[in-house]
This record gives structure tokens, sequence and C-alpha cells, in this order.
């Protein structure tokens, strides 16, 4: 997290309901000889994320008992030049959007598992309105089961909620007004009209 508390006033519901909605992060925890990385959909449900992991990653061999992780939510972000501001002496900088998760991560029974995919899938199929919300009764009978033994189910129980909202709130709301502007003109880095949104209402 960047130390300056200018970009770190949102408080912690803010973030965990960016998280939430932003439901994809990466799964960072200590290796025996590096850290251990997965990029993962999830699920908030009160004090605990939920997701699942493939079989085979090296994280769910390291999980024999719980272990510290972190996941890390990344927003919009993009490269600012100095040219942007329209006042003197500026340097360049990366504006960005980033919530961190941490606390305790467990394998959960795979009894849990099925109903852990129903939810999942279920949160990002609203999202879809255009669409009738796809379910699993509309696969052939076996076949997710015989999917489901690749993966397993996993919980975080959350216990810190950090973020960093880096959107030029350092400077005059002129100056960073107008770099919001061309941030969003750019076409440079991710999500940039979301990140000149977020500019222009820090």
């Amino acid at each position: 997290m960047h130390p300056n508390p200018v970009y770190r006033t949102k408080g912690e519901n803010e973030n965990l309901d960016y998280a939430a909605k932003r439901a994809f992060g990466t799964l960072a925890m200590n290796g025996e000889d590096h850290p251990l990385l997965a990029h993962i959909p999830f699920v908030i449900e009160g004090e605990h994320v939920w997701f699942h992991l493939v079989r085979s990653n090296r994280i769910v061999r390291a999980l024999t008992t719980p272990l510290a992780a972190s996941i890390a939510v990344l927003g919009p972000d993009s490269y600012i030049s100095p040219d942007w501001y329209g006042a003197e002496d500026q340097v360049p900088t990366w504006n960005y959007i980033a919530v961190h998760l941490r606390g305790t991560v467990e394998l959960r029974p795979q009894s849990e598992l099925h109903d852990l995919l129903n939810r999942q899938s279920a949160f990002f199929e609203r999202q879809l309105t255009q669409k009738t919300p796809w379910t699993p009764d509309k696969m052939s009978e076996g076949v997710m089961e015989r999917m489901m033994r690749s993966i397993v189910p996993c919980r975080m129980a959350l216990e810190r909620v950090d973020g960093t909202w880096k959107l030029n709130q350092n400077k005059p709301d002129v100056v960073r007004l107008r770099a919001a502007d061309n941030v969003a003109e750019s076409g440079i880095g991710t999500e940039v009209r979301a990140l000149a949104d977020q500019m222009r209402n820090p």
C-alpha cells in the first residue's frame, strides 16, 4: 500500500465493497522457496472470502494447515504524464486503485464445493442483465460432478482490509481534473475511463 495518507482515506467498508464488486484478484502466500500466486474469482460473504483452486495448484498442496495469505484486488490504472497537469515542475507517476484483503486461508470440505460454485456463478450471472442467468441444471447429468473432481473449495477468514486510491488527490482540483480528462483520452493502462471517473470524484 502507498504510505501517503492522502491516498488512503477510504474506510474499510468502502474498500471491502470495492473488492466485493470487483470479485477478482491475486492470491499470494509464502512458499518454501518463493511466493505462491493464483489469480482467482471470489465472493465475499460476511467475514469470509470464498473461492476455489485447481487441485494441482501448489497452494493447495501447501494448505495442509491454514496459512496466512493476501488477495490483491486491482482496479483501473494508468500512467500519468506531467504534461497533462498543465502546471510546472511536475513528474511522471502512475494512478491506480488497489485493495488488499488479508487473512487465513484454509481448504474446505469437498462437500461444500457444489454450493460454492452455485453462489459464485449466480453472483456473476446477475451482472449480465441482457441474458437469462446460466444455472448448473443446464449441464448434462454427471458432467459437473466430473469437472469438480479437479478443483477444491477454499475460504479466507478476513483479518484486515487496506486500500490505496491514488487519484492525484495531492493536486489542486483544477490540475487533477485536467489530468483526468487526459487519462480518459489516452488509452494507456487498463480501464482508463473508469480511472478518469474516479479521479474526477476521488
